[in-house]
């Protein structure tokens, strides 16, 4: 059993970095971050991101009226939970640079877990310089970011190793 695997809940059935194709006509429960939000009037697609990875939830007011409203004022980083079904997406508009670009999720229902304030910079930007005494300030949001969150993850996988070993050869720590 994967780690992601192991933290299905109540608020959420997968991870958003764990769905592949293979999960169509699957109907699941997210939770994450808006790590990106773009509205295209009846369409609002949802980059959403947890420890994990990220997914597109696509919500259309046809369909979802109410999960449509709920994400009229949402804004980068606001929490959301999720439930809808896993679609493949339509030919010409797969993302290649993600693991779950050959799908997205229909958004069905949505619910605003908590609003964020506009972040002191930009969790979503890796590349622009910041600070690093604004950085330390405010380290729970730079732990978001991907470089430091996979530093953080490396680190953390080292440790276990080295923990493993010891207990492997009798020591006690």
């Amino acid at each position: 059993m994967t780690d992601a695997a192991k933290l299905t809940t109540g608020l959420r059935s997968d991870v958003c970095g764990a769905l592949r194709p293979s999960d169509v006509g699957r109907r699941v429960r997210l939770a994450g971050w808006i790590h990106r939000r773009r509205d295209h009037g009846s369409l609002v697609f949802i980059d959403l991101r947890d420890r994990y990875g990220i997914v597109q939830v696509v919500v259309d007011a046809a369909v979802a009226p109410e999960a449509h409203a709920a994400l009229t004022d949402a804004r980068s980083e606001w929490v959301i939970a999720v439930e809808g079904t896993v679609a493949a997406r339509r030919a010409g508009t797969e993302n290649e640079k993600l693991a779950t670009g050959g799908i997205e999720v229909a958004g069905e229902i949505v619910t605003v877990l908590s609003q964020a304030k506009t972040p002191p910079f930009y969790i979503n930007d890796t590349d622009a310089p910041v600070d690093e005494s604004l950085r330390l300030k405010y380290r729970y949001l730079d732990l978001r970011r991907e470089p430091l969150r996979d530093r953080i993850l490396l680190r953390s996988a080292m440790v276990q190793a080295i923990r493993e070993v010891h207990h492997e050869h009798g020591f006690v720590e």
